[in-house]
Order: C-alpha cells, then structure tokens, then sequence
C-alpha cells in the first residue's frame, strides 16, 4: 500500500517520496478509505477483515486496529465526516450487509472499533430483503444534520434512506425505493456502483433551471448503463393534510459505453456551473462527461440570489431548512401518490412530470492510458485532479485543460528493484 507524500519539506535526494505499509492483511486488499484528514486509513480485505491505520506527528503509518467484519469479502468502505462524534465508518460486506461501526475513544489502543476477542461489533446495520447490496454511498448534510444512505442491489434496485442518527439505521425512513438499472441475466458479469453528488448543493445553472437547493443527485451504473437521477419535491394528501416528500426521477442516461463499467465518480467543486462525471471501463478507457441543466436565457431571471432559488425566498436558503428529515413514514399514500410516482413499477424513466429538469450528458475526453480493463476511477477532494487504476496495477493522474477536455499528467506504478550488496573490505 503506497501512501501520498507525508510533507513537502522532504526534498532531500534520498528522502522517500512515499511510504511503503505493510498491510497485514492475509488476502488481497479490496477497499481503501481516507478520513477527510487524510490521517487515517482504513483497508479491508478478501477475508472479511478491516485493519486501520494512523499517521502520527512523526509521519510514521501505525495500525490502530484489526477485526473481523463480515464473513466474506468486503466490497466497499467510506469514512462518515469528522464533524459527526464519535468517529464512524461504514462497509459493505459481499454478503449484502451494510454496516456501520463506531470508535470508542476511551478504549484501550488496538480496540477502538473491536471487542476483546477481536471480533468487531457494528452499532447498525442494514439488510437486503431481496438481493444482496453490492453498493452504497453516503452523504452527510452540516446544515440539517441528516444523512442520507443509497444502497443498490444486485438486481438493479436502488433504495434511499433518511435519518439523524448513523448509530441507529435501522430506525431510517426511506426517501424512495425503485428500479434503477436493469436486472441482469443469470450468469452474467455484473457490476453495480452509487455514488451521491458530493456537492452540497446543486450548481447555479442547475438552481436556475429549477431544481430545488436541497436536490439529491446520484449516478449509478450497473453492466454498460450509467444514469443520473435527481429528487423533485412532491405533495401529497394523507389523512386530510398535505405532506411534502421527494422522489427521484431520471435525469440523464449515459450511453457511451459498449462494455462493463466498473467504477463511477461525480467530481466535487460544481463551481465552473456543469457538473463532471467520470466513468471506469472493461475496454480500458477512462471518460470523462459534462453534465449540463440548460435554461432559456429569456427566462426573465437574473442571476440575483431571488430568481436562483425561484419561489422559495433567498433568506430562507439554505441556512434555515428544516432540521427534520422527510420520512417516508410521513410521505404520499394512497392510489394518487401510486399514480403519480414516475415508473413505480418498472425503471425509473423522464416522464415530464412537474419538477423534473431535463439534463444533458457530453463525454469531455476518453482516456485510453492504461491499455488494459479499469477497475478504480475517483476525484480528489477539489475535483482538479482524477485518479484511475487498471488491471496492470498503474496509478494514472489527469488534470483538466483550459479547453475543458481531460490530459494524462502522471503515472506510478511499482517495481522490484534488486539491491546491490554493500562492499565489504577485506585485509
């Protein structure tokens, strides 16, 4: 496991640009998670464990702790924002089960996150009724205090929850739960990623065009289908009473690709007023796309804070939204709210209904580096540099050009370098 530059002071000829850490682990290492800090970090392994690592004033990587997290593989592993007490961490095991395991900062070093006899203990979980989760991510908003939980299933089916306290998922109401992607044949190679817009909220060209300030927006891929989705605002009647809720509709579908996808990632920074999209292909290419909400310039708005946030007034945006997340419990019932929904049934599809922004997908550069199957593509914290792995092992950088299109910048990979023994005098 090669780690970034610990400090920019060491520029001493035979100072090590990068640490090397020996993992433990007994089996191939499966997930990587950063903290925000980037000081800590948490792998997870073909048997089912995970091992963290702290780096401490000296520079120096040292495990915190090791336990046993589920039974088999673990597929994916996201640290929650340091901004929520005490330090939390998700994963998802290939058994399908989403967990949540907190650290105990009285513990004793070596336990933090464990018991005694190594094994761990979650403070939640959640469980397919159907198909196995192959997929989660989550989001975090600082301004309500919610966090929102996509979990996608090894049919295509996406479900979103919503709740306050990550200690206690089981308790969520869920926001929506459809068909995203469709279902795979058996037997066939599959794939299945979600990732939310890690944006806090839309751009201003998406706000302009009518999507709502507290929009959630996610992509997800499954076999050669990528699609964005976004949540409208809905108003039902239940007992008498109008209940508001979101639903999520199709924004955009992707159609680029002809092969496995195996990776998505939604760049952060939706400052330049489009947001980016880039996707890991079995062909070996990395794309890149421009995700656009085009409006009429003769809309007769100005980009004044009022006419952005359309009907809803500026001093009310976004600092005072309502702390309390909008359950499905308290969410439409009834025939008309069936009704109503956009493809209850069967996919997700744009229906025109009212809330629904249309969007546009336009591939920016196909990044063809590798030259072997690409499993891995993310973007760093600032959106200005992308990150890809193929299947040869080699760690491809790329960085924008002014002409927005995407450029290879670097390459590391790693090499067996035989040392030569040191001359000994004799005499």
């Amino acid at each position: 496991m090669a780690m970034l530059p610990i400090g920019e002071d060491s520029t001493a000829e035979n100072s090590p640009a990068f640490d090397i850490i020996q993992h433990g682990h007994k089996d191939l290492v499966q997930a990587i998670a950063f903290n925000a800090y980037g000081d800590r970090c948490a792998t997870g392994s073909v048997d089912g464990k995970i091992r963290i690592f702290n780096r401490h004033q000296d520079g120096i990587w040292r495990l915190c702790d090791n336990w046993k997290a589920h039974p088999g593989e673990i597929l994916e592993l996201q640290w929650l924002p340091p901004t929520i007490y005490p330090n939390l961490l998700a994963s998802l095991g290939i058994e399908g089960r989403f967990r949540v395991w907190a650290e105990d900062p009285a513990a004793a070093p070596g336990r933090r996150f464990s018991s005694r006899d190594g094994n761990g203990k979650n403070v939640s979980e959640l469980r397919s009724p159907r198909y196995p989760y192959r997929s989660f991510s989550v989001k975090h908003d600082e301004l309500t205090r919610c966090t929102f939980i996509a979990l996608l299933a090894a049919d295509g089916h996406l479900t979103v929850f919503e709740g306050e306290e990550l200690q206690a998922v089981a308790d969520y109401g869920k926001i929506d739960d459809f068909q995203a992607l469709t279902k795979p044949n058996r037997g066939e190679e599959t794939c299945f990623k979600v990732r939310f817009d890690p944006n806090p909220e839309p751009c201003y060209t998406a706000l302009r065009a009518g999507v709502p300030t507290d929009a959630l927006s996610l992509v997800v891929s499954g076999l050669t289908a990528v699609k964005i989705f976004r949540t409208r605002d809905t108003v039902a009647s239940s007992f008498g009473a109008a209940t508001r809720g979101r639903e999520f509709y199709l924004a955009v579908e992707i159609t680029e690709h002809n092969y496995l996808v195996r990776d998505v990632a939604w760049a952060p920074g939706n400052y330049r007023g489009y947001d980016m999209v880039a996707t890991a292909c079995q062909d070996g290419f990395v794309r890149v796309f421009r995700i656009d909400t085009p409006f009429s310039k003769d809309d007769g708005k100005t980009w004044s804070l009022a006419d952005i946030l359309g009907n809803t007034r500026a001093d009310e945006q976004p600092s005072s939204r309502s702390s309390h997340p909008r359950r499905q419990s308290q969410a439409p019932s009834g025939i008309r709210a069936e009704i109503d929904k956009s493809g209850t049934h069967g996919e997700r599809t744009l229906t025109d209904l009212q809330g629904q922004i249309r969007h546009t997908a336009k591939m920016l550069s196909k990044l063809g580096a590798h030259r072997s199957p690409v499993w891995r593509v993310d973007f760093d914290d600032d959106g200005q540099i992308l990150g890809s792995v193929g299947d040869e092992g080699k760690l491809m950088c790329y960085r924008q050009l002014p002409d927005g299109s995407w450029a290879k910048s670097s390459e590391l990979g790693m090499m067996k370098a035989r040392m030569a023994a040191p001359p000994t005098n004799q005499g």
